[in-house]
């Protein structure tokens, strides 16, 4: 599937800062891609490093001022899975700053009692799809799992973090993914939840805005706090501009009821 996706940001920061920056895909053979970042009409350098999820990070050091940051990258196959190791299974079986699984046991144990493997990912996924509204604005960035339960409202992440939470009272190791995602509309970075099952990581998204098959994975991690596209460090750095657009040549139709996988 040939697949095609941009992001462009326009950054004013009010002294020198520490900018990371996580915009990318994830490594794959089949994406050619082009990054720019530009301050006072003259390419910014940037070091790229990988966390301890496998996410690619450009760290870059920029002055007072505005900061453009271009990239664009197009797909032509799929990705290969990343490979599961052991401490995968342990880091996303335990509880997280949003995905509060701790506190959610009680509830996830009342709600989804006997079930397991699909019938409880399903289950999952259409009960947060059908006791949550989309609504833009709703939540804060501090939302985790146990304030969208009690608003029963937010946005993806949100969906995602309730997701997760549900599936780890369930010693269903389960993570957070954002993603490029043609389909979605109004057009952004998309997060969904991905749960290990049957040997695999299998993606769950119960907003369904966007087919699971032409997702473009981005960042992987226990929850928001680990996929954010921006962060910084020193002075501030304000976010005036963002776009971002992903289309796919055919876009899928998604059959919810089958699994699907990113790469």
């Amino acid at each position: 599937m040939n697949r095609s996706a941009s992001a462009h940001l326009e950054l004013e920061a009010l002294g020198p800062a520490q900018l990371v920056l996580s915009v990318t895909v994830a490594a794959d053979a089949s994406a050619t891609e082009v990054l720019s970042i530009v301050q006072d009409g003259l390419p910014l350098p940037y070091r790229e490093t990988l966390d301890q999820h496998g996410t690619r990070l450009q760290l870059i050091s920029v002055r007072a001022g505005r900061i453009d940051i271009d990239y664009t990258v197009e797909v032509t196959g799929e990705a290969v899975a990343p490979e599961v190791t052991d401490i995968d299974i342990v880091r996303y079986l335990r509880p997280s700053r949003y995905c509060e699984s701790d506190h959610l046991w009680p509830t996830a144990q009342a709600q989804f009692r006997g079930l397991s493997g699909t019938e409880l990912l399903t289950a999952v996924t259409a009960w947060v799809g059908s006791h949550l509204a989309y609504v833009p604005g709703a939540s804060l960035p501090t939302d985790g799992a146990v304030r969208t339960l009690l608003a029963r409202q937010g946005v993806c992440r949100d969906y995602a973090h309730l997701v997760i939470a549900f599936l780890r009272a369930h010693d269903v190791p389960a993570r957070l993914v954002s993603v490029y995602a043609p389909g979605l509309s109004p057009m952004d970075f998309h997060a969904v939840a991905e749960a290990y099952l049957d040997g695999a990581w299998q993606v769950v998204d119960a907003t369904g805005l966007a087919p699971r098959q032409s997702l473009m994975r981005i960042a992987t991690g226990r929850d928001a706090a680990d996929t954010a596209f921006l962060s910084s460090a020193g002075a501030a750095v304000l976010l005036r501009v963002l776009r971002v657009t992903a289309v796919a040549e055919v876009l899928p139709r998604d059959d919810v009821g089958q699994p699907a996988r990113l790469g």
